[in-house]
């Protein structure tokens, strides 16, 4: 169920910065009909954190009501308040969600024993299957192996979210959580080489603006089909390195408006990306052939 070519949605937004309803539930039917197989609604690409708790929710809702069952959605449910991502995980599961993704808590600075503890409140009070998502370069704290493999042995905690960019990582998680421990990758530049080391899929940045050839690539993989997978790889590296030369989802957004899918408005702290970054973003996506 949870596997292949995911995406980590952006939040369509007006100029004035309120969310785009409409924009967002076409962006999810564009994704679903592009061969997106897996949908992942306000993580920091949704920029959940400056979303209220009501938009939030609403934005789950939406996605679970468009999407319909097709493919399965795994409600953004992070805080570094126990008690906050409590009550989000609570909410994916009433709004239909098929799993939740919940971030180490950022700013606290959680021991190993906290974050244990965090996961473990999480996954006792929200009967939904969960995906731990460990992403240092964001939260400032790194999920050892040893922690993960201990919440593994709870029956709502499925899976990781990988955004390490680590390749040693998945081979330690998988001997250590075991085989049916599912491992997404979070780092869209090594999806091939994550799955090559124990992954079944990825979660992207990229597929917002790139859905059929992320789709593609990983049908490729998983069929066999090495060296197609490869060369699809290879063609995206340039658009993966231009999403990624500012914070995103600032530049992703901006791509995204290039094809029509809302405004590039992100909401403050983020700023406006750079003239640069727009040329270099525009340009990738001529290469990759999104645009003419």
């Amino acid at each position: 169920m949870f596997r292949g070519s995911m995406v980590a949605l952006i939040t369509p937004m007006r100029a004035d910065g309120s969310v785009d309803e409409k924009a967002f539930q076409d962006l999810v039917e564009w994704q679903i009909a592009e061969g997106t197989e897996g949908l992942i609604p306000v993580g920091t690409t949704g920029e959940s954190p400056t979303l209220s708790h009501a938009e939030h929710k609403r934005v789950v809702e939406m996605c679970v009501a468009t999407a319909k069952g097709r493919v399965p959605v795994i409600a953004g449910a992070g805080s570094n308040s126990t008690a906050e991502a409590i009550d989000f995980a609570l909410h994916a599961k009433k709004a239909g969600a098929d799993a939740t993704l919940v971030v180490t808590p950022y700013y606290n600075k959680p021991t190993q024993e906290g974050m244990f503890l965090h996961f473990m409140a999480i996954a006792d009070a929200a009967d939904i299957p969960m995906f731990v998502y460990n992403i240092p370069g964001r939260s400032v704290v790194d999920m050892s192996v040893e922690t993960m493999a201990r919440l593994a042995k709870h029956p709502n905690i499925v899976g990781v979210k990988d955004a390490t960019a680590n390749l040693v990582r998945p081979l330690h998680t998988k001997r250590a959580c075991g085989a049916d421990f599912i491992q997404l990758s979070g780092e869209d530049h090594t999806a091939l080489a994550f799955n090559a080391s124990g992954g079944t899929g990825c979660i992207s940045v990229t597929a917002n603006v790139a859905p059929r050839l992320c789709a593609e690539m990983q049908k490729a993989w998983r069929e066999g089909r090495v060296a197609e997978a490869t060369a699809i790889q290879d063609r995206l590296v340039p658009l993966h390195d231009a999403l990624f030369c500012e914070t995103s989802p600032g530049p992703v957004k901006y791509a995204a408006s290039l094809l029509g899918k809302g405004t590039d408005h992100c909401r403050l702290p983020l700023a406006p990306v750079a003239d640069g970054t727009r040329a270099r973003v525009r340009d990738a996506m001529v290469s990759v052939g999104l645009l003419n």
